[in-house]
């Protein structure tokens, strides 16, 4: 059984339509984070606390290897053992 070529015209021509429909996406701006202070990569837990003091929340490790999340008020400290891994400014 063939297609007719008009059948094979409309599908095409549908086709075509659809793909050039398109979703503009904006993202807000933010301030830039190098101005919160927060942990340096690299730096013990021990290190922060000292020099952050306690955090308001701390989440117990996950996963493997164990990643830790401290929650500051302006700030979430991810470490991977007893190591920093990100410090991540809350928004």
């Amino acid at each position: 059984m063939r297609a007719s070529p008009c059948f094979l015209a409309a599908i095409v021509a549908f086709g075509l339509s659809q793909s050039a429909a398109a979703e503009e996406l904006t993202t807000p701006t933010v301030a830039p984070s190098a101005s919160v202070d927060r942990p340096a990569r690299g730096l013990s837990m021990e290190k922060v606390e000292a020099q952050y003091g306690a955090p308001s929340t701390r989440a117990p490790a996950v996963g493997q290897p164990p990643i830790t999340r401290w929650e500051y008020p302006g700030f979430v400290v991810y470490f991977e053992h007893q190591i920093v891994l990100h410090a991540v400014v809350r928004g």
